[in-house]
């Protein structure tokens, strides 16, 4: 599955546009690397998105089409969350 598709159907980013453009921007790693929203995501994959000033970590643990809302959470495993430190200049 598309890395822009897996973001939305996990819900860790709610419009696939927006999973787009944070892939475009460089907002999004797999594997400590920027990744292109084409990205084939396997499963043990680890994804870190920068939106705003939240990181989130986690690792992909299923990989399915459709899920509902209270599902959804099953398909990745949170490894951390937390917020940005902001760039200083000194």
């Amino acid at each position: 599955m598309r890395l822009d598709k897996y973001l939305k159907v996990s819900r860790l980013i709610k419009r696939r546009t927006v999973a787009n453009e944070a892939c475009d921007a460089g907002r999004v790693l797999v594997g400590g690397k920027p990744a292109r929203a084409s990205y084939e995501v396997k499963v043990g994959d680890i994804l870190e998105i920068q939106l705003g000033s939240r990181v989130t970590k986690v690792q992909v643990t299923a990989i399915q089409e459709h899920v509902n809302r209270e599902t959804a959470p099953e398909l990745y495993t949170l490894l951390s969350e937390s917020k940005a430190e902001p760039d200083r200049a000194e």
